[in-house]
């Protein structure tokens, strides 16, 4: 009989990680004895990943506001500086606004509206066209965005994120000024040295700045990209990606993760005999149709992955074969025909009317925000996720 049983992803249990724990032990033993309490079979082409979070924890790669106020004040000269594009979270954001504005004379905070660029609104989109505001050219400052909005809470949190920045930067010892906009130029009204804090659009944002006549500007990226004070720092991703850890310190992206999820592949080759692909995720890229989210506030799903995990899916559309080219089957003869197809399948179906609705994403993409369901970002406890079963198929026995 075939097997009847797909894609199973597992959370795994691991013990809570520490500053120089031995990861590339605790995660093959994590998976090896777990295979052995539930009774299922360690497979070639299986996958195990964990999250970045206890990759980072491991390598004690954590840094403080007062590390972060030092690079800031280092690179900007401690004036003005235009803060801008900045997402809206109380864990990823805002103990980094506080180091900024601790780094800093005067904060003007550019705030892109109806929503940051992850999703976290703002403002709904009708309340723009209610109020007949364009936000693709009108620029408002605070008491203009007021007077049109009032004082909006986020839906899930509670928060009037404006009010809250606010209040930080005061507190923090920098003078503040807010204004909404999603042209990067506007700032330059305002100050010459723009630290830009936006994730996936940076690179366009410094282009911008640059051809503007910006004169000192840096990236999220670009702070804590070197260790201060001996901090933690990530050279290729600075701040991007980091979570609070305490109300001072945040915990960054980690760094060279490629030699660590090789040591893992190895290891589990030799107690198993099977070659098991391994990845470290981060954020999963995916939409919340009710908040708007699209979650992903890390640089990147997978900072590392072996190299089984590279490309695309290579996949049939079942249901187009079903109703096109085997309409007039059913049943076992429908299966045979099927199966058959996918055999003689192109190595390459990019284009092909056959593969047309099948998801155009990277595999760690997807593996990675298969693994971010999975374990959760509360008290789940299964940084580790074991998937099987994803590279199979209908003619997979």
């Amino acid at each position: 009989m075939s097997r009847m049983v797909g894609t199973v992803s597992r959370g795994l249990r691991a013990p809570i990680i520490r500053q120089g724990d031995n990861l590339v032990d605790i995660v093959t033993n994590s998976v090896l004895e777990a295979s052995k309490e539930d009774g299922f079979a360690l497979r070639d082409r299986d996958v195990v990943a964990m999250t970045e979070a206890i990759v980072a924890r491991a390598q004690g790669n954590y840094a403080t506001v007062d590390d972060i106020a030092k690079d800031v004040s280092d690179k900007f000269g401690g004036g003005t500086v235009g803060v801008i594009f900045p997402i809206l979270s109380r864990n990823r954001f805002a103990i980094c606004l506080r180091g900024i504005a601790k780094g800093a004379k005067k904060i003007v905070l550019m705030l892109s509206y109806p929503s940051d660029e992850v999703g976290n609104h703002l403002i709904s989109l009708d309340m723009l066209d209610e109020k007949g505001v364009n936000p693709y050219t009108d620029v408002l400052d605070l008491k203009t965005y007021r007077e049109l909005f009032g004082y909006e809470k986020h839906p899930f949190t509670g928060v009037d994120y404006v009010e809250y920045y606010e209040s930080l930067i005061r507190e923090s010892g920098a003078e503040v000024e807010i204004i909404f906009a999603n042209d990067p130029r506007a700032i330059l009204k305002y100050t010459k040295n723009v630290l830009n804090c936006d994730i996936h659009s940076r690179f366009r944002t410094k282009r911008l700045l640059k051809n503007a006549g910006v004169e000192i500007n840096y990236g999220l990226d670009e702070i804590l990209n070197h260790s201060v004070n001996g901090s933690g720092f990530n050279a290729k991703y600075g701040l991007l990606g980091s979570n609070k850890a305490t109300e001072d310190s945040v915990k960054l992206f980690p760094r060279d993760c490629q030699p660590f999820v090789e040591a893992i592949q190895k290891k589990l080759y030799e107690a198993t005999g099977k070659k098991i692909e391994v990845m470290v995720y981060g954020d999963g890229a995916f939409k919340d149709p009710v908040g708007k989210i699209w979650e992903l506030a890390d640089p990147i799903v997978s900072p590392a992955y072996t190299s089984g995990l590279e490309g695309t899916p290579n996949e049939l559309k079942l249901k187009y074969l079903a109703d096109n080219d085997f309409a007039g089957l059913s049943g076992e003869a429908l299966k045979e025909a099927i199966k058959g197809k996918i055999q003689e399948k192109d190595d390459n179906l990019v284009g092909q009317m056959v593969s047309e609705g099948t998801t155009p994403r990277r595999l760690t993409d997807l593996i990675g925000s298969l693994c971010d369901l999975t374990s959760g970002s509360g008290d789940k406890g299964t940084p580790i996720v074991y998937i099987q079963g994803y590279f199979d198929n209908y003619t997979t026995e």
